[in-house]
């Protein structure tokens, strides 16, 4: 039994707000027990507390769905610097025509996401224990995302090699971007700034979309 399961309630209601299925509820509490359960001893996460979890790391991560699967048209993503799976495992047990690479170079982190992935059965997933800068397969995805992990110019700089022509970058941000926008290199630009509603949350959250300027 999931030790979890009281925040069950909870999370049907954030998934009914993000327009997902509740169908989904039982796979997502039981990926975050299994983060609870190995945070103890990987300290994978700085949030201790399952709720702030749920909120956090499950619904924020959920936020950007609209913007991949086949309804999108991304259909592969990476996941770069992916920690504990956020937001690419969220991402994979909400939509599994979503190709799900999760690029990790820390051995405990790329550990648990192993693990993750087949406790979880995502067919749909894969890890990669590596830095984004050496991941060989340049041009192979749809989008590529990053949270928290640099400044746009930063994730482009280890990670653009590895979008196709019209591939996009995808970064959830907090604040305003402006000045991120004003480093990127001179053939990137900003598509679009999606603002998010994350369930729960009181804070701005958006999802940038990066791409090649034609």
């Amino acid at each position: 039994m999931n030790p979890l399961k009281h925040l069950l309630p909870d999370l049907e209601k954030g998934l009914t707000a993000l327009d997902l299925p509740v169908a989904l509820a039982p796979r997502l509490l039981d990926y975050l027990a299994l983060l609870q359960r190995w945070n103890g001893a990987y300290n994978l996460t700085a949030i201790r507390d399952p709720g702030e979890m749920l909120v956090k790391h499950l619904f924020d991560s959920l936020a950007m769905h609209p913007f991949v699967g086949s309804d999108a048209n991304i259909r592969t993503l990476a996941d770069l610097g992916a920690g504990p799976g956020l937001p690419g495992i969220p991402l994979a047990i909400a939509k599994p025509e979503l190709q799900v690479t999760l690029v990790e170079s820390n051995g405990k982190k790329a550990r648990f996401l192993r693990e993750a992935v087949r406790e979880l059965g995502l067919g749909n997933a894969r890890v990669l224990e590596s830095r984004a800068e050496q991941v060989a397969e340049a041009g192979a995805f749809d989008a590529i995302t990053a949270r928290a992990l640099d400044r746009l110019a930063g994730i482009i700089a280890v990670g653009g090699h590895l979008l196709k022509p019209n591939g996009q970058l995808m970064a959830m941000k907090a604040a305003r971007i402006d000045e991120e926008a004003a480093e990127l290199p001179a053939d990137w630009r900003v598509l679009a700034v999606h603002p998010l509603v994350v369930p729960g949350l009181d804070a701005a959250r958006h999802l940038v979309v990066v791409a090649r300027a034609a």
